[in-house]
């Protein structure tokens, strides 16, 4: 095996501290910046960002663009960017590195900071096909060379829990209101999660093909269902944010000539 490249790493918060250690845990040359100055076991802790360019390859794990932004210098070699952010920050960066003789990966972490360094944590990057350094992050998975593509897959991705968590909470609150547990409610809830879970390739393909002819469940059921999720909230004395703004969108789509359809149908109203 050859020898190892040096490592910066930018920003030492939760995630940044636990790429940096993971990164020493791997034999990485590790040199640290953070703009609160900060030591790690094994690593270097350097005052400006600037020493910390010297590296063969700088980590960015920041809180935002906004503030990667100014950092950024053509003394970088290879800028491996783990920084949220949109897409369009993504490809601006790129079109910056690209400029500028910067290599460039944008990578996003589908992970909690316990979860780095191990098979747990899954690296979604795109641009580049440099992942040396990311596998000692997790599992890297390249999603194409479109810089933006790892963004748009994380914000898609977390879309999908914080509307399960959304989804759960308001359950929670619901039974809640019986007296019943989150010990008792919980077990149905991840059994039942799983069941939904296989609908989604058919929903997929419905809306790859815009083909929503169903037997199964027609859009007017749930929008109906919707309508008394909604209307039991209020019963209860409970927020309705939730169930009313699904009802609002299933029923835009019932009344645009699909409530006979299934429900990817929604797709075109959210389109």
């Amino acid at each position: 095996m050859g020898i190892k490249k040096t490592v910066s790493v930018l920003g030492l918060g939760r995630m940044g501290s636990a790429l940096a250690t993971a990164l020493v845990d791997q034999d990485y040359e590790v040199t640290v910046w953070n703009r609160t100055p900060k030591t790690l076991p094994g690593a270097k802790s350097v005052a400006t960002p600037e020493e910390a360019f010297d590296a063969d390859v700088v980590v960015t794990c920041l809180s935002t663009y906004d503030v990667q932004k100014p950092l950024l210098t053509n003394k970088i070699k290879t800028l491996v960017n783990l920084t949220s952010g949109t897409p369009q920050d993504a490809r601006a960066t790129a079109e910056w590195a690209k400029s500028n003789g910067v290599e460039y990966v944008d990578g996003v972490i589908m992970a909690v900071p316990q979860q780095i360094g191990t098979k747990q944590a899954r690296i979604l990057y795109s641009g580049q096909p440099e992942h040396h350094v990311l596998e000692a992050f997790g599992e890297p998975v390249h999603v194409g060379e479109d810089a933006g593509l790892a963004a748009l897959y994380d914000l898609a991705l977390l879309g999908i829990m914080w509307s399960t968590f959304g989804g759960y909470l308001q359950a929670q609150a619901l039974i809640q209101t019986a007296g019943i547990t989150a010990q008792q409610f919980t077990p149905l809830a991840t059994d039942w999660l799983a069941t939904v879970g296989t609908f989604l390739p058919e929903m997929g393909e419905q809306t790859a093909h815009r083909n929503y002819e169903t037997d199964v469940s027609a859009l007017d059921i749930n929008v109906e269902g919707l309508r008394l999720l909604t209307r039991a909230s209020e019963e209860q004395g409970l927020d309705t944010t939730v169930p009313k703004a699904l009802h609002d969108l299933f029923r835009r789509a019932q009344s645009n000539g699909h409530g006979a359809h299934s429900i990817a149908s929604v797709i075109e109203e959210i389109r």
